[in-house]
């Protein structure tokens, strides 16, 4: 590409950083701002979500067929509610969400969903002719006279009867049409009290088998998919059990919101200030591409219709800190390329070339985790997966496509090509270098003895202590009331004893301790909620209004988050192994997952022993650890494959000590830069952030540390047991 080129898009890439940040933020004739856009999540919105567990024994297609009826139904049904955009979801093999933004009435939105659909054939003029219960099935054809899809029924022995007569009579001339609408010879389809398909009669029909058409055309294939699934649910209706609930006051999310954009831009704006200060004119380069990167996950989301929660912004906001890695990569190649004597020009060319495959090797494995955190996790936790799965993307791209632009375009100005804008003196030394050199494999011991103590102490505290499992792992409810006032938790305690309920927790919350969140460890159902709030009303004088948020998980809800946790852990693990053993060798992947599963018992080990809540956020902030542990690892490792090309002559002890040497200094830097961009979300975000944090600010030492203490020396232990202690390059793939 020419100069000329190079400038041109250059020029272009700024105008579209400007041009999108002001779409993004203000919006542009039909094009709504970011905000519009993007689809706000329940904690931040407001409104009622409910999962319901199907109590049903199918099995295999009947049972995904069962649910996708029952999911049809509900769909219907909430759309009557005049609610904007309500979201219903097939959650596992049995399990339904339905997120209502804007509903208010945790009560009346259950009863709704709840109920047995109610599907009903009538004559023009109101007569009822038959139910659902009477319809064996329902499914789409080819609609080969008018074109498109036609529906078809079938009937069993008593509706087949019952249809006949209802064919015949409404040929016969004899119905005066009272339904609006509705021609006097159609039998009208009635599902919960609203006209879902009237179909004119053109036969008599004896056979208990009817064709729907949708006239010159026929119906589009997803009408008639939607019409025959609701019919097949109205025949086939499955009892519903409420499992898990939540009421979000869109006051404390729309708080929780703000507070976490203010962190957001404050981490952002830490980010380019650092990468300022330490790298000089390629910081600037990395700041560019980060506005863009900002753009694209933004936008990304918003085309995609990704619904932006709490622990959502917490997963962008991270994955921002870990787009810096692929930048800090790529910067310190370049600097040693300048150090082994290359021109600056030479040095960047070299350096991104260098760097590409680390990079690539590096965010795989991150992505892996969130792939794996996405298909087991739930809600927030898939939130959390997505965005964070979106910006590693794209900081794939910006990192090697648009820092590598304007790099290219600095290193070939005459200005700016000076070696002091790249941290590095005239005589090719760093600026800043550290000298001292240290022993890791050496001390390695030392680290394994360290480890293993606080690993055992962990365990053995907590299994005799107890972990603090919180109700989404128990089971149980969480309310979050209003109270207007500060009032005495004991009187709090004798009103939920009154209504037969015991409170495992009681705290207080909000300004001047004016509010109070009770917690149980038995799920509490609809009934007893209210029961609660009538008591309140009662003892406290607060109404429904004043409840500002409300938690409930089954005792089936808890068990498949700590089934689905392990599995997570687990199928990571393989995932990440059979990746690693593809791109390197088999010793690589050993003391990978290793460093991983040390990673894991450390964090559990820490819970146990400060007696930290264990709860849905875990998961997702374990997994992220794994990818971030892994990424980590992976850029010493490749360091260390390929020096083993190089350093032929030299023990495997020092090499390996030389090559986490060699990116000591990335990995301080990244693992700043990560721990600088959760600091502000920590301090400024609400508790629903701060949950997702901890166990990521945890997992980010711990999986530094172990990245160098850990697997290094563990790959050091393999090659003296298989006997390849002594650096034979050609023994290892490259």
């Amino acid at each position: 590409m020419s100069a000329q080129m190079k400038k041109a898009l250059a020029v272009f890439t700024i105008i579209i950083i400007v041009l999108g940040w002001a779409i993004t933020i203000w919006g542009a004739g039909p094009i709504p701002s970011i905000k519009d856009k993007i689809k706000l999540g329940l904690d931040i919105e407001g409104g009622v979500y409910v999962v319901m567990e199907a109590k049903t024994n199918a099995t295999g297609d009947n049972l995904k067929k069962l649910m996708e009826q029952t999911q049809a139904v509900i769909e219907q049904r909430v759309n009557q509610m005049g609610l904007s955009e309500p979201i219903v979801t097939i959650e596992g093999q049995k399990r339904i969400r339905i997120e209502l933004p804007g509903a208010e009435d945790a009560d009346e939105a259950i009863k709704q969903i709840g109920k047995t659909a109610q599907l009903q054939f009538f004559l023009a003029d109101g007569t009822k002719v038959l139910d659902g219960g009477m319809v064996k099935d329902a499914g789409i054809e080819s609609d080969k006279q008018n074109g498109g899809y036609a529906v078809s029924l079938k009937f069993d022995k008593d509706g087949t009867e019952a249809f006949a007569q209802a064919t015949q009579k409404a040929l016969s001339g004899s119905v005066q049409s009272t339904i609006k609408g509705v021609d006097s010879r159609a039998i009208a389809i009635v599902l919960d009290n609203k006209i879902i398909s009237a179909p004119v009669v053109n036969s008599v029909i004896q056979n208990g088998q009817a064709i729907i058409t949708g006239g010159t055309g026929g119906f589009p294939q997803e009408e008639a998919t939607n019409l025959s699934a609701l019919i097949r649910g109205g025949s086939l209706p499955v009892a519903l059990q409420e499992v898990n609930t939540s009421t979000q006051s869109a006051t404390i999310g729309y708080n929780a919101f703000e507070m976490s954009v203010i962190a957001g831009i404050i981490a952002i704006g830490l980010i380019i200030f650092i990468m300022l200060a330490f790298y000089g004119i390629m910081g600037l380069a990395a700041n560019i591409a980060l506005l863009l990167y900002v753009i694209l996950v933004l936008w990304s989301m918003g085309l995609m219709g990704t619904v932006l929660t709490l622990p959502g912004i917490g997963g962008f906001i991270l994955s921002v800190g870990m787009a810096v890695d692929a930048n800090v990569i790529i910067f310190t190649r370049i600097r040693e390329e300048i150090a082994a004597g290359k021109s600056v020009r030479v040095a960047v060319h070299s350096g991104f070339r260098r760097a590409l495959n680390t990079i690539i090797d590096s965010h795989c494995t991150t992505i892996i985790a969130s792939i794996v955190l996405y298909q087991l996790g739930t809600g927030p936790v898939r939130g959390f997966a997505i965005t964070l799965l979106l910006g590693i993307i794209a900081s794939l791209f910006t990192a090697t496509v648009v820092t590598q632009l304007f790099l290219t375009l600095s290193s070939e100005s005459k200005h700016w090509s000076a070696k002091k804008y790249y941290g590095m003196n005239e005589d090719n030394t760093p600026k800043h270098y550290i000298k001292k050199q240290f022993y890791f494999i050496k001390y390695r011991k030392v680290y394994y003895i360290i480890a293993a103590c606080v690993i055992i102490t962990g365990l053995i505290v907590g299994g005799i202590r107890g972990y603090n499992y919180g109700i989404d792992f128990t089971g149980g409810t969480m309310m979050q009331i209003n109270m207007e006032k500060q009032v005495n938790l004991n009187n709090v305690d004798k009103s939920l004893q009154a209504v037969g309920i015991k409170a495992s927790e009681l705290v207080y919350a909000g300004k001047d301790n004016s509010e109070i969140i009770i917690k149980t460890m038995s799920s509490l159902d609809n009934a007893d909620r209210n029961k609660v709030i009538a008591q309140f009303n009662k003892d406290f004088g607060i109404t429904e209004k004043n409840v500002l948020t409300v938690e409930q998980f089954g005792p089936s809800v808890g068990k498949d988050l700590r089934t689905n946790a392990v599995k997570a852990v687990i199928i990571s693990c393989i995932a990440m192994l059979i990746y690693i053993n593809f791109r390197f060798e088999w010793r690589f992947g050993v003391a990978a997952i290793a460093g991983v599963l040390h990673d894991v018992l450390t964090v559990i080990a820490l819970y146990g022993i400060f007696h930290v809540t264990i709860n849905n956020p875990f998961i997702a902030g374990i997994l992220t650890v794994l990818g971030y542990s892994m990424n980590d690892t992976i850029v010493i490792f490749d360091r260390i494959r390929e020096n083993l090309g190089i350093m032929k002559k030299n023990k495997l002890e020092e090499l390996i000590d030389y090559s986490i040497n060699e990116t000591l200094g990335r990995s301080i830097m990244t693992s700043s830069t990560v721990l600088v961009v959760m600091i502000p979300l920590f301090i400024l975000a609400s508790n629903s952030i701060r949950e997702f944090m901890l166990p990521l600010f945890v997992g980010v030492v711990v999986g530094t540390m172990s990245s160098i203490f850990m697997c290094s020396p563990i790959y050091y232990e393999l090659c003296n047991l298989s006997g390849n202690a002594k650096n034979k390059g050609k023994k290892y793939k490259k």
